[in-house]
């Protein structure tokens, strides 16, 4: 009975040890660097805005974050890295519209949206319908009239299935009634030296890659996708004015980490995300990244998420008809 009683108390002492760590772990997180997985190029959008805001939440946290790009597989190679990652919050994903599009337009994916918790989102982001400055289309109407006379049918640059980029050109070409072939690119960046040079007959483009080609005369911009005219480039339409309504649509950048993480260290990231958004520095850098400060925190932005997604169902619905 002794030897019983002594194994129970050597038992109990164990689980109260382990507890104990447990805890003190998540309340002293993070002891160490931070690691933000960006699923597309280095130097696009997405690089650019997440090390904006990563800036300040690495000096709200008091530790490094190191932003590391994993392209390829239309963001799907970072999404299953980081749901396979610890969940310790030291491995975290950055997110946008992939993570709600992958899965209505994919099958067999090695990962899904279960597989994450929300953090926060940071920013938003227009995107640009551009040609190269070779092309006789100076509006979107009258590309429209280029592409249905096109013989065979005129191909577009493609940064990435599942984009809000592609979808508003999958979207683009089913209202205008016209034929286009997709050209698929491992992100934003590596697209632009063949719309310069007239091999693409068009894509569009996030802002931060968009608007420098733009402004230095290297690409015509014939409409802002956003739902209203960028102060960047004011005498660029929009989407709708230019006669497609339905093709408006707006990037966004959030955070997620893997399911099991636990909720302090989530509402700690969430914390540091807010707080850092917050700074003029971060909306400073957000914007001269060619987005916008949008924070949301978890609760709000799984609000917006659940009504993101229902938008875009309809809108799959529709290009896979």
């Amino acid at each position: 009975m002794q030897q019983k009683t002594l194994a129970r108390l050597m038992t109990a002492l164990c689980l109260g040890l382990c507890l104990a760590f447990t805890a003190q772990a998540q309340s002293t997180y993070p002891s160490k660097p931070i690691r933000v997985i960006v699923p597309y190029a280095a130097g696009g959008v997405v690089d650019v805005q997440t090390r904006a805001l990563t800036i300040g939440m690495a000096k709200e946290l008091g530790q490094a974050i190191v932003v590391e790009a994993k392209p390829g597989a239309n963001a799907n190679i970072a999404a299953e890295y980081v749901a396979r990652a610890p969940a310790d919050g030291y491995t975290v994903l950055i997110s946008s519209p992939f993570f709600i599009n992958n899965p209505l337009l994919e099958s067999n994916l090695r990962w899904a949206s279960s597989d994450f918790l929300p953090v926060g989102r940071f920013s938003m982001s227009p995107s640009y319908f551009v040609v190269p400055m070779s092309s006789p289309a100076k509006t979107v109407m009258e590309y429209v009239e280029l592409a249905k006379k096109a013989k065979p049918a005129l191909q577009y640059a493609d940064g990435g299935q599942g984009s809000t980029q592609t979808m508003a050109n999958e979207m683009f070409r089913h209202v205008a009634g016209i034929a286009l072939e997709s050209v698929p690119y491992k992100g934003a960046p590596p697209t632009i030296p063949d719309l310069i040079n007239g091999m693409m007959s068009m894509a569009i483009t996030p802002s931060s890659v968009a608007v420098p080609q733009i402004k230095a005369g290297k690409l015509r911009a014939l409409a802002n996708i956003n739902s209203r005219r960028s102060a960047d480039l004011p005498d660029v339409p929009t989407i709708a004015e230019a006669g497609f309504p339905e093709v408006t649509a707006v990037s966004w950048y959030g955070m997620h980490v893997p399911a099991g993480t636990p909720p302090d260290t989530v509402r700690k990231l969430e914390a540091a995300m807010k707080a850092a958004a917050a700074t003029n520095e971060v909306k400073e850098r957000l914007v001269n990244a060619g987005g916008e400060e949008a924070f949301l925190g978890q609760a709000d932005f799984v609000a917006f998420i659940k009504a993101d997604s229902s938008r875009w169902e309809k809108v799959v619905k529709i290009i896979k008809k």
